[in-house]
């Protein structure tokens, strides 16, 4: 789950993180309330959840009176992405004198949290790394080094402090990103969180649930907030063909499949273990909804999952909704010939007897 910057910025501050003084506005006249009681400038900042609201247009500086109550008009008429701006971060302007970047991921290679630290920052850190490798210093976590690169003593001193606190708000948060881009050292030699992005593992909001009240379902694609209502493991793509399966691993083998035969994925859809034909059902009743699917690829490999109740689950789903795609089957595992069985007294279901089989003929139906 991702946070507004300001919902951000309220937990770098609730940990001792500095932040700009800043106030939520979603009207034009909140913003110059706001304006006339910290002074000029200001940044004006669109809040929705997605990348690249400066080169939008979505960020402005704000210089006179007039300029506040026009930007925040702008800003709060505009869509970023395809999502309405219905509120601005008003914020009192940094002299800024460098900008720097600081943040902690989970680094799936090595199995741990690092630290990455750039004195290239206020740009996309992937951009640094694809062009400037060696200016983006890394470290596991849980030992923080004494001192960071590019820094002299002190100021590494007040960084390296600015770190363990995110650290810990990090570990507290259970996120899976908590970054500081720009961390900037102001001409007065403070170092400020002037922009911030947490993502918060989805699986950890049961105890979150302070963090989980920010969730907003308009800013979701419908389709994933469904998903999540159902208890279904389900992410959106940008594709016309459909996979589910029992299994992230070989929901995610499925894709790579069928992509190799030419096709591009839909969904990623993971049935779980042990899913009964109703649950198979709601999940192939949600992947009607995408108008932009035009084939359905079931790939499952039957453990605790019984390939007769998925086959039962899609006859149901059928029958109730009638779906209008062609759909393929791979079948193996337990109740594999129960399973096919059922398949055989179908029309609207083609059987392969392979991954790369069924891959194949779901691209060519989709042709």
């Amino acid at each position: 789950m991702k946070l507004h910057e300001y919902q951000a910025k309220e937990l770098l501050a609730k940990y001792g993180i500095p932040t700009p003084r800043g106030k939520m506005a979603e009207t034009a006249e909140a913003a110059e309330k706001f304006a006339a009681e910290v002074g000029l400038p200001l940044a004006i900042k669109a809040q929705v959840l997605v990348g690249g609201r400066g080169k939008a247009g979505g960020i402005k500086i704000a210089r006179s009176a007039a300029e506040v109550k026009t930007f925040a008009d702008q800003i709060l008429n505009m869509k970023i992405k395809g999502l309405p701006v219905v509120s601005v971060l008003v914020e009192k302007g940094l002299e800024i004198e460098k900008e720097y970047y600081l943040g902690i991921t989970l680094d799936r290679t090595t199995k741990s949290n690092v630290l990455i630290f750039s004195a290239m920052g206020g740009i996309d850190i992937e951009e640094v790394a694809l062009h400037d490798p060696e200016e983006i210093f890394r470290t596991a976590l849980p030992r923080l080094p004494k001192t960071l690169p590019h820094l002299p003593a002190e100021e590494s001193k007040q960084v390296t402090a600015i770190a363990e606190k995110l650290y810990d708000l990090y570990l507290k948060t259970d996120a899976t990103l908590a970054e500081i881009n720009p961390l900037v050292k102001t001409k007065d030699g403070q170092f400020i969180a002037a922009d911030a992005k947490i993502v918060i593992d989805d699986n950890a909001l049961f105890r979150q649930k302070e963090l989980a009240a920010f969730q907003e379902s308009a800013d979701e694609d419908p389709l994933e907030a469904e998903a999540r209502r159902r208890k279904i493991a389900y992410v959106r793509l940008p594709g016309s063909i459909g996979i589910l399966g029992n299994g992230a691993g070989l929901v995610m083998t499925t894709m790579d499949e069928v992509k190799r035969a030419g096709g591009e994925p839909a969904c990623f859809l993971d049935l779980g273990g042990g899913s009964k034909a109703e649950m198979v059902a709601s999940c192939l009743e949600l992947l009607t909804r995408d108008p932009n699917i035009k084939g359905i690829f079931f790939n499952i490999f039957g453990g605790i999952t019984r390939c007769d109740e998925v086959v039962a689950g899609i006859i149901a789903a059928h029958d109730k909704i009638g779906v209008k795609v062609p759909m393929v089957i791979r079948l193996t595992g337990t109740r594999e010939e129960e399973g096919k069985a059922l398949l055989a007294k179908t029309t609207f279901l083609t059987y392969a007897a392979s991954m790369s089989e069924g891959a194949k003929k779901i691209v060519e139906l989709t042709k």
